[in-house]
């Protein structure tokens, strides 16, 4: 079974690495390899410096140089800039969406719901209660 090339804007992602929080299954099914997350280095260093921001420096580099030996992160240039949204920083993940040729974005950032009205190039948006929907799903595939 192919698995779903992802992006994963930095709210979802920061809080989907503390295992007391309820998106904790997001960073827990990606070690798992049960997707394959893409990243450019424009959201590698959001990563980094949010991270940073809230749980500090010691922590951090060991997490994001453990992501990048997870052999289902991949690492993507975007080469153009689509500028497709309004918010600058929004854009560095539709840019590395679309290089990735990602199947979405999981987002939940109203900001991007500007995308479902944009013909070309198509981008797929979801929630992170969407992809929780769409992960259970998938388990329940791979288990029968």
């Amino acid at each position: 079974m192919k698995k779903a090339k992802i992006v994963i804007d930095t709210n979802v992602f920061l809080v989907s690495l503390a295992s007391n929080y309820e998106l904790h299954w997001i960073f827990d099914y990606l070690v798992k390899g049960g997707y394959e997350l893409c990243i450019s280095n424009e959201i590698l260093t959001e990563y980094e410096e949010i991270i940073v921001s809230r749980y500090g420096l010691s922590g951090t580099d060991a997490m994001l140089e453990f992501l990048l030996l997870l052999p289902n992160v991949i690492l993507v240039t975007p080469y153009y800039k689509w500028n497709l949204l309004h918010d600058a920083d929004d854009n560095k993940f539709v840019d590395c969406a679309i290089a990735a040729n990602a199947d979405f974005i999981v987002s939940n950032d109203k900001g991007f719901n500007k995308l479902k009205k944009i013909d070309f190039p198509q981008i797929e948006v979801i929630t992170s209660e969407e992809f929780k929907t769409t992960y259970r799903r998938i388990i329940e595939i791979n288990i029968k």
